[in-house]
């Protein structure tokens, strides 16, 4: 299982990755992140609540209300544009990120 702490730093770029491929709502978003990190990290809801309001207020994600397919009322939370590009920096920042740690990991063998 990975760390709360090695992901904290990510949890935008995880977040915003995932409003890039469509709107969705807080208890999706969590269930999705579990799976497609194959329950090897599970997002707490006040960490990812947290996340979304710092997205919305940075005007990087935009709420409306909305109703599941289960009929429940859910506050959705999309993409802007200004999301979107704030991503695409996020991810740059990533993989400059990994090139970097792999060099140190690599020599510690």
């Amino acid at each position: 299982m990975i760390s709360a702490d090695a992901i904290r730093g990510y949890i935008d770029l995880i977040v915003l990755s995932l409003l890039k491929r469509q709107p969705s709502y807080a208890y999706d978003l969590a269930k999705t992140i579990t799976e497609v990190s194959d329950g090897e990290y599970t997002i707490k809801q006040t960490t990812l609540y947290t996340a979304l309001k710092r997205l919305e207020s940075a005007g990087l994600a935009a709420s409306y209300a909305g109703v599941s397919d289960s009929g429940k009322s859910r506050t959705y939370y999309r993409l802007t544009s200004e999301g979107t590009a704030h991503l695409a920096a996020k991810v740059s920042e990533w993989e400059d990120t990994k090139t970097l740690i792999d060099r140190f990991a690599k020599g510690a063998h």
